[in-house]
């Protein structure tokens, strides 16, 4: 019984790895690694933390663990945006920190097969995609692929725990 479960679990992991969440900022579609998603909550209180760059929308006690937030919109360079019934966070776990990602609209987990994946286009030395682990193209769609965790800077991931530990 123990090899059949320890066979179940890598089953489980290995379905899990071309698996996305997908979700929209204004009219552009991005997916995030299913593994680092922890979970999706509705919009809840956000308690701001004085002297935050603008993407940082502050902290929120989720079962008595305070997560800081950010904006992705924001961190983007993304026009600002009234929140919607839609608007929602996304718990990613970066390790050693717990990040809400303000979001526009979940849309879907997708299946996205390493071939339909491509690299990250060149868009010009100035321009920094490290963030991004390539493009997947869905039937007529095409969805950036983020590394949350480059999304973040050095800088932004100490502040983050800063204000998580305010």
């Amino acid at each position: 019984m123990g090899v059949s479960f320890e066979v179940a679990v890598e089953t489980d992991a290995e379905e899990r790895l071309n698996k996305y969440l997908t979700f929209a900022l204004g009219d552009e579609e991005y997916g995030l690694e299913i593994l680092k998603v922890r979970e999706i909550i509705g919009l809840m209180d956000i308690t701001r933390v004085p002297r935050m760059p603008g993407f940082i929308r502050g902290v929120i006690n989720l079962r008595g663990k305070i997560i800081p937030v950010i904006d992705l919109r924001l961190k983007f360079g993304m026009d600002e945006q009234e929140d919607t019934k839609e608007t929602c966070i996304i718990v990613v776990d970066l390790e050693k920190l717990l990040i809400g990602v303000v979001v526009d609209k979940v849309s879907e987990v997708l299946d996205i097969v390493e071939d339909k994946i491509e690299e990250t286009p060149d868009f010009g030395i100035s321009v920094d995609t490290e963030f991004i682990l390539g493009v997947g193209k869905c039937d007529d769609n095409v969805v950036m692929i983020l590394d949350i965790a480059k999304v973040l800077t050095t800088d932004d991931i100490n502040r983050l725990m800063e204000s998580g530990e305010a």
